[in-house]
């Protein structure tokens, strides 16, 4: 019993040193990209949140041109509720941490950049030109030099980032005190940041134990990377006007329904990219010109002034949409040319061939149709396409009617026809009324 005992004694603290060794730090990568919005957001969140069992550390990776400060709150609560240390770096070289960057760069308890890259221009994204709330303006001062203070870093820059949308070089943020250091690699800057103490929620002291951690990448979900790219300046640009696009088509063809759920939702789309992205007045006042332009297309085709006049207002309006001096969110030439040349073709040829065969008189007329017997060439659930006279016809029924079913005109509107089920009806057309063959002989005589 004894020897038993020591034996299993002796296992222990002989597993012990080998079961530490397998439990290796790791440190958990998250890559803030793009635009600031709900899906950068939600991954950053989750990403912090499963981090806080087993890392001892969590890397978020910024290059983002600012976005969404409902989004952007979201992500600096994570991280300042976070028992875990994050590490927040801007890299790789070239990229930077502008507007909604910033505050989550200033909010991590470890800030660092990589050479080349930038940080600021952190004032409220807004519609530039227009008179910005003061209110506004100074909650997001407050709530940036609030988080630099509370990190020990120069607080008086973190209020112009805001109030002057300063901007400066990471050499320029080491020297002034914004960022604690710079560092080439995450390699390099985990071995840097080792040993170092850093306070996580709760106001505890953690010590950092970095140094040849395996890092851990945790990509978004499907969704995230699916639509988080939607809310970009030239998908913004293209969704806007092919919801617009497709808003007409369901006009031109009432009833079909799917036209317009897609255009709606690609206006939608286009909106809420709007309200995250920084958008000018002027931009915003030259696309909503070009929409009415090609309104007054729609309403009077075959003019071409007012397609031409759309046309030109849309390129400048895409041009001018974004403020220019908000790096990388610009609508490209290359969307704003093929999109200027689609609205032409489809406002100046489409719908005015749409619209013109729409005045045009039905080749058969309607004294003919109505009462006249045919069959459905598909469901009528309530619409479908039915064949009376010869010809193929969109048409309704109050009733459903199956596919190959007889059915009889009721009333005709347009190039719609109204009908219902023929009951015991023989193939073929139905002779029309006295009355009908009255009036077409009525107008022959006239």
């Amino acid at each position: 019993m004894r020897l038993t005992v020591l034996a299993f004694a002796v296992g222990l603290v002989l597993a012990a040193p080998a079961g530490a060794v397998a439990q290796s730090p790791s440190v958990v990568r998250l890559d803030l990209e793009g635009t600031v919005d709900p899906f950068n957001a939600a991954y950053l969140e989750s990403g912090i949140e499963a981090a806080q069992d087993n890392a001892s550390a969590v890397l978020i990776t910024i290059d983002t041109p600012g976005g969404s400060d409902t989004a952007m709150r979201r992500i600096i609560r994570a991280i300042l509720d976070s028992e875990v240390p994050v590490l927040c770096y801007i890299a790789p070289e070239g990229a930077r941490g502008a507007s909604a960057g910033t505050f989550v760069l200033m909010a991590c308890p470890v800030a660092a950049m990589a050479p080349g890259t930038n940080v600021g221009a952190a004032h409220p994204v807004g519609v530039s030109g227009a008179i910005e709330s003061e209110k506004v303006t100074n909650d997001a001062a407050a709530y940036l030099r609030s988080l630099a203070e509370d990190r020990g870093r120069n607080a008086d820059w973190a209020e112009r980032a805001v109030r002057e949308s300063d901007s400066i070089s990471a050499r320029q943020a080491l020297d002034m005190d914004v960022i604690d250091l710079l560092a080439r690699s995450t390699p390099a800057l985990l071995e840097e940041v080792d040993g170092r103490t850093v306070r996580v929620a709760g106001g505890r002291d953690v010590t950092l134990a970095t140094a040849g951690a395996e890092v851990v990448d945790r990509q978004p979900g499907l969704a995230a990377r699916i639509l988080s790219p939607l809310f970009s300046p030239n998908l913004a640009f293209l969704f806007f006007y092919l919801g617009l696009a497709l808003v007409v088509v369901e006009i031109l063809n009432p009833g079909v329904s799917v036209p317009g759920l897609l255009g709606a939702a690609c206006l939608a789309v286009a909106l809420v990219a709007f309200g995250m992205l920084p958008i000018q007045l002027l931009g915003v006042g030259l696309v909503l010109l070009s929409v009415g332009f090609f309104l007054l297309e729609f309403q009077f085709p075959g003019l071409g002034i007012p397609t031409a006049a759309g046309v030109i207002s849309m390129v400048a309006g895409g041009l001018l949409l974004f403020d220019r001096s908000v790096p990388d969110v610009q609508v490209s030439f290359g969307i704003i040319g093929p999109v200027a040349a689609g609205s032409a073709l489809f406002f100046g040829l489409v719908v005015k061939a749409a619209l013109a065969a729409r005045r045009m008189p039905p080749a058969v007329k309607s004294q003919n149709v109505v009462g006249a017997i045919g069959q459905a060439v598909t469901d009528l659930a309530p619409e479908g396409v039915v064949q009376v006279v010869s010809e193929s016809w969109t048409a309704s029924s109050a009733t459903p009617v199956a596919k190959g079913q007889k059915v009889r005109v009721l009333e005709v509107d347009g190039l719609r026809l109204k009908v219902e089920p023929a009951v015991g009806a023989s193939d073929g057309a139905a002779t029309p009324s006295p009355s009908a063959q009255q009036i077409e002989h009525k107008g022959e005589e006239g």
